[in-house]
């Protein structure tokens, strides 16, 4: 067996349904069930969300907006000094990009202001907007942030400043007291589409401000909507469908610097292109320095100038990148020795001098490797602060259940699923514990095994060039539009393999029916040494078109592997059982000897996980149910390993069979053999075969070991009689058969033994292991 990582589940999709949307838009049965699996589940929804021209809302339903544009109008007329208050993520990025680009071409007199992430933290702060004012600013607007910026208000209210806020992170009990608040997700709201990202609001605000659709920001804000991982529905899926066209033949400087040097072909860019190239370069800069520079490169019209600034955010990405590695590894290590995870049901931990930047990162890490919520914190002891970021997972809340500790949480805001914030050091322990008292109570044991969610579970003929090309009608791919996922079930391995200059990646080769399909699962090499050839596995994973050299077919991306049946690990004939390179899980491992002598022989270091199964009753009470057994040794008879799996079901057998002497390859006389020495001491009479047994063997090109064989034969049988090495024919014996001799019964079991065992095919030993093991136990409550 090998179990996979996460739980599976395909969503089951209304067979009706299926039917309909495959008849009315014809489509196949993977795309209906698909679109039905997003809710999409009419004809009229279908056909418009595959092909239809979708339409951005109105701005003005926007609560506030009408305000927001009167006054900014009013300062452009006027000249006055405007400052946009951004967030140094990447949608903070683009939302200031956005607005800034908007102002300028307006003509107004407008300038950005991002805050020092290590210095000022998240959101607006009183230092900076009395700075702000003291400057001549009278129009702030934050993008991307200021929804909790409860006390900033009041401050920019007694300046005598006019406070805009765009925002799209969920609002708290009170609102900031502001001249206008765009959020779509205010209680009020009669905005048709709640799930925009800070960039999406901006971008609301620039058409109204233009009174039209700004195509050119296209490419801008579809950077912060993928980055933030946002719904992919309604009007963001609009904005990612256009910006991606837009940002394949961007003529924006920066863009394009940043692209060329990531090495980027513009007419491959996807939504995938954003959430591994372009997001990850800008949040490097604001998360390490101050993401002014990701702004600048946005907005410069120098190219020598965004050559030189792409250049500082991808030296400053692998720096990140270092960064990050260096601290998860810290990180595990406080996890194990400190919070494990069988008494911790949220993590919450932190350290002095851990990257404040990049602590989001590694939360995520975390939740990937133990699915916990996870707060990472970074320790300021001089000013006894932990700052924090935070991931989830389903079932827990994060906005929900940090708003309950608002006490010891002076700045804190967020979504369901990530959070930031800042506490006193003190309270760490306190809100650890909260935490922990909350997530008891919300989750069950089931909710801490990670779920992969299933579109479809698809047999191999379904898979073809036609079908992929139908799946990209689903794109742009992203949060509430997952990219398809799909489940393979029990089909056979024709070819497996390591590949990567590190042998961590995975090649496979399946097959069903006659049809095959490619498979690459990049970081599952370990995953070769866990599979049998002879296992027939299921595999999920993300369906794709591999091309190469002009020839195009279906591929999969592999992101976990099964098998449900116990797996045989054939290593006869191996000297040395390999422990070291961790191809035998130590997992449930048992290893078994059979023969004292090799028990005595064995490693000192395996002493509390070998059993020594001496005999039939010790094999029937050892459970070998679920376990990786090894065996060691050679079996002195087949009983013993009947009784050992019979009905027990491993879930792997590893069969080394380790044997000094074979029987097999020496001869088994016939009865032919045992008549021609019959004839010849019948002829020769009593015959000294420590003078002339090696002179007989030769003559018959025997082995002695043959003669000293048929000699022990014919003694049981009383047909000779040996002594002081003479053998003598006895011409009373009664009639008897070769098998009637122990001997001989034991040399022919053992040789049959041995070629059922030792030296039979790895399939014919499967099937072997196959009828033991699938044969029923029949116990005493059965009988009743």
């Amino acid at each position: 067996m090998l179990k996979s990582k996460t739980r599976w589940i395909v969503r089951e999709s209304d067979s009706q349904l299926v039917k309909t949307l495959e008849k009315e838009l014809n489509i196949t049965p993977l795309v209906a069930s698909m679109l039905i699996n997003r809710g999409i589940d009419t004809v009229e929804s279908a056909q418009f969300f595959l092909y239809g021209k979708e339409q951005f809302h109105d701005p003005y339903l926007l609560k506030g907006m009408d305000l927001a544009v009167i006054r900014i109008r009013e300062a452009i007329d006027n000249q006055e000094p405007i400052l946009i208050y951004g967030d140094y993520d990447a949608d903070g990025v683009s939302s200031t990009s956005v607005l800034m680009i908007t102002l300028m071409e307006l003509g107004a007199n407008v300038q950005f202001y991002i805050p020092n992430r290590f210095t000022e933290g998240y959101g607006p702060n009183e230092p900076a907007f009395r700075h702000a004012a003291e400057t001549g600013i009278k129009l702030i607007i934050t993008v991307d942030t200021g929804i909790s910026a409860i006390h900033e208000a009041k401050v920019a209210k007694e300046l005598g400043v006019d406070l805009i806020i765009t925002d799209h992170h969920e609002p708290g009990p009170e609102l900031p007291e502001a001249l206008a608040i765009i959020h779509p997700k205010l209680p009020d709201s009669i905005y048709p589409f709640r799930e925009l990202a800070g960039v999406g609001v901006a971008f609301k605000l620039a058409h109204a401000l233009y009174e039209v659709i700004p195509e050119h920001l296209f490419e801008i804000a579809v950077i912060g909507t993928v980055a933030d991982l946002v719904s992919l529905k309604d009007e963001n899926r609009l904005l990612v469908k256009k910006g991606l066209e837009k940002l394949k033949v961007t003529q924006n400087i920066g863009l394009k610097a940043i692209l060329k040097l990531a090495g980027v072909n513009s007419q491959a860019i996807t939504e995938e292109t954003i959430g591994f190239t372009l997001a990850p370069r800008i949040n490097a800069v604001g998360r390490l320095e101050n993401a002014d520079l990701a702004v600048q490169l946005l907005l410069t019209n120098d190219p020598n100038e965004a050559q030189s600034l792409a250049a500082e955010m991808d030296a400053l990405n692998k720096q990140r990148q270092s960064i990050v590695n260096s601290i998860t590894i810290e990180a595990i290590e406080e996890v194990e020795n400190n919070f494990p995870i069988d008494s911790n049901s949220v993590l919450v931990i932190g350290k002095e001098g851990w990257n404040a930047g990049v602590i989001g990162i590694v939360a995520s890490r975390l939740v990937e490797k133990y699915y916990r919520p996870t707060i990472v914190l970074s320790f300021d002891k001089e000013k006894g602060l932990a700052k924090g970021s935070a991931r989830s997972i389903a079932g827990f809340d994060l906005f929900e259940n940090l708003s309950t500790c608002r006490d010891i949480l002076p700045h804190f805001g967020g979504h369901p699923m990530a959070a930031g914030m800042t506490l006193n050091l003190e309270d760490v322990s306190l809100l650890r514990s909260r935490l922990n008292k909350l997530a008891n109570e919300q989750l069950t044991d089931e909710d801490f095994i990670a779920v992969t969610s299933l579109d479809h579970e698809i047999t191999l003929d379904e898979i073809n060039l036609p079908t992929l090309e139908e799946l990209n009608l689903l794109a742009p791919f992203g949060m509430d539009n997952p990219k398809p996922k799909v489940l393979i079930s029990d089909v056979q391995i024709s070819s497996i393999r390591k590949i990567g200059s590190d042998q961590n990646h995975l090649k496979v080769l399946v097959n069903d029916s006659g049809v095959n399909l490619d498979g690459i699962g990049f970081g599952l090499g370990t995953l070769v040494d866990q599979i049998s050839p002879a296992a027939k596995i299921s595999i999920i994973g993300e369906l794709s078109v591999n091309e190469w050299n002009n020839i195009r077919k279906p591929q999969i991306f592999i992101q976990d592997i099964a098998v449900d049946t116990w797996q045989l690990f054939d290593h006869r004939g191996v000297k040395r059982i390999r422990l070291m390179d961790g191809t035998i899980p130590k997992e449930k491992r048992k290893f078994i000897i059979f023969n004292k002598e090799q028990l005595d022989k064995a490693d000192p270091a395996l002493k509390d996980e070998i059993t020594y199964i001496h005999d039939v009753e010790v094999a029937k009470n050892f459970n070998s149910k679920n376990a990786n057994i090894v065996l060691m040794d050679f079996p002195p008879s087949k009983e013993i390993l009947i009784h050992l799996f019979k009905g027990k079901k491993p879930a792997r057998i590893y069969a080394y069979f380790q044997k000094e002497n074979s029987d097999f390859f020496s001869t088994i006389p016939t009865r032919d053999h045992f008549k021609w020495f019959y004839a010849l001491l019948m002829k020769k009479g009593p015959i000294d075969l420590g003078r002339y047994g090696e002179v007989i063997a030769k003559k018959r090109g025997w082995s002695q070991e043959t003669i000293t064989f048929m000699s022990r034969v014919f003694s049981e049988l009383e047909f000779v009689t040996m002594n002081k090495g003479f053998i003598t024919l006895n011409k009373q014996a009664h009639k008897r058969d070769l098998t009637d001799s122990h001997t001989y019964q034991t040399k022919q079991a053992q040789f049959a033994l041995e070629r059922d065992l030792l030296f039979s095919s790895f399939q014919d030993l499967k099937n072997w292991f196959d009828d033991v093991i699938e044969e029923p136990v029949i116990t005493e409550e059965a009988i009743k």
